[in-house]
């Protein structure tokens, strides 16, 4: 199989010069995946759209490999149903499909046996293509440093532990993608370590939580000049926590750099900060500290925010990670864009916001469609205070002749 395909200079694809690079063979085929996510999409089922008589590649969707094989018919449903969706929002539906199982052995398995155990998922995503008439060119599994294909005849002894993925650098999807200056593809694992709590759970963090969960929730439903109050204590800060994060200096080492950032939040600072952001208004507020002077600083913080949500608080996590993938994605940062939203639908499967920013990356759309509506938002908002400013706060300081009869009231509204 050769596919002839492009890939694009720079951290973000729109609007990038492209440049071809031309695959052969299902060696290639796999080493070029990370490139093609921006990752190595460990424990993970990839489907990826192929269009045209060269196999030029499309949309791309990923899903976290599912445990129970009882719901590998509806996983590959929803893979193969995503994938055609978006696909026919940017032209014509593929003609093709490759499919990529992605699994490292447990412990005490081998490679070969992760591919058998695997070879019943890579049916049904066959299965569901077929059914839509698009077929799967090539089904691969990819574990350990190894490839097999499910399309081929059965291996002969000699070839039962599949074939070994090209040394790193040695393919044309790698000297292309360094010619190009794009970055070598992360690590799945590291770029969710960055995201998820520390293994070991931080007693302080769940005692800060307990204490905010106490104090806020009860205040939160009590009435809505309670629930506007937390709304404002909420974001003053989160806005201090991220002045304090954009004035930290730069690390190169990501491990110290988020070390740096932990020590950065007070325990019951950021547990007030956590519980506030669940609510919708204030997390659209923050939303909107996407410019390119606080990107770096914002996504440092919900990165931050979202590792102390262990334990009983691990659902909370997932408003912090669709922030962080909303960064990313707005950073043009794909890779941990998905990431984040991958963890924050694991956390939280009907979470509108992660679920409305995962199909949108996934459907290849430009994020500057939603930061001009952030920016509207936040323009309204400027002009209403503003208005209200002017008129004073009894409604008649600061009013011009002929401006607002003494009935006048002002109408709140929520979106």
């Amino acid at each position: 199989m050769t596919q002839s395909n492009r890939i694009q200079h720079g951290k973000s694809p729109r609007g990038l010069a492209e440049v071809e690079v031309t695959l052969r063979g299902p060696a290639e085929l796999a080493d070029a995946l990370p490139y093609l996510m921006g990752f190595h999409p460990t424990d993970s089922a990839v489907l990826v759209a192929l269009h045209g008589e060269h196999g030029r590649f499309g949309g791309r969707v990923r899903l976290g490999l599912p445990e129970h094989p009882e719901t590998w018919p509806d996983v590959a449903d929803q893979l193969t149903d995503c994938l055609l969706r978006n696909s026919a929002r940017h032209g014509p539906p593929p003609d093709a499909v490759v499919a990529f199982l992605c699994q490292d052995p447990r412990e005490g398995e081998r490679s070969s046996e992760v591919m058998e155990r695997l070879r019943p998922l890579a049916q049904q995503l066959r299965l569901a293509c077929g059914r839509r008439e698009v077929p799967v060119v090539e089904a691969l599994c990819v574990s350990a440093g190894r490839w097999w294909s499910y399309t081929a005849a059965e291996p002969a002894a000699a070839t039962a532990e599949g074939g070994a993925l090209p040394p790193p650098g040695s393919t044309a999807m790698a000297a292309t993608a360094a010619y190009v200056g794009l970055p070598a593809p992360a690590s799945l694992r590291d770029l969710e370590s960055r995201l998820r709590p520390a293994a070991a759970r931080h007693r302080g963090h769940e005692i800060a939580l307990d204490a905010a969960s106490a104090e806020l929730v009860p205040r939160m439903l009590a009435d809505r000049d309670s629930e506007d109050a937390i709304r404002k204590r909420t974001l003053a800060l989160a806005h201090a926590a991220l002045e304090r994060f954009r004035s930290a200096p730069a690390l190169a080492d990501q491990v110290r750099a988020d070390r740096r950032d932990d020590r950065l939040l007070a325990d019951g600072e950021a547990a007030s900060i956590i519980l506030g952001l669940q609510d919708k208004e204030a997390r659209d507020r923050v939303a909107e500290w996407m410019e390119p002077f606080q990107a770096d600083a914002a996504l440092r913080l919900w990165r931050a925010l979202a590792r102390r949500c262990a334990g009983p608080y691990a659902e909370h996590a997932a408003a912090l990670l669709a922030l962080a993938g909303w960064v990313a994605w707005s950073s043009g940062d794909e890779a941990e864009a998905r990431a984040a939203l991958g963890l924050a639908l694991d956390l939280d499967g009907h979470h509108t916001f992660a679920r409305l920013l995962h199909h949108a990356v996934n459907a290849g759309l430009d994020p500057e469609l939603l930061r001009r509506s952030l920016r509207r938002e936040r323009r309204k908002r400027v002009v209403a205070a503003a208005a209200t400013a002017r008129r004073g706060p009894a409604g008649g300081a600061g009013r011009g002749p002929g401006r607002h009869s003494p009935g006048d009231r002002r109408v709140r509204t929520r979106r």
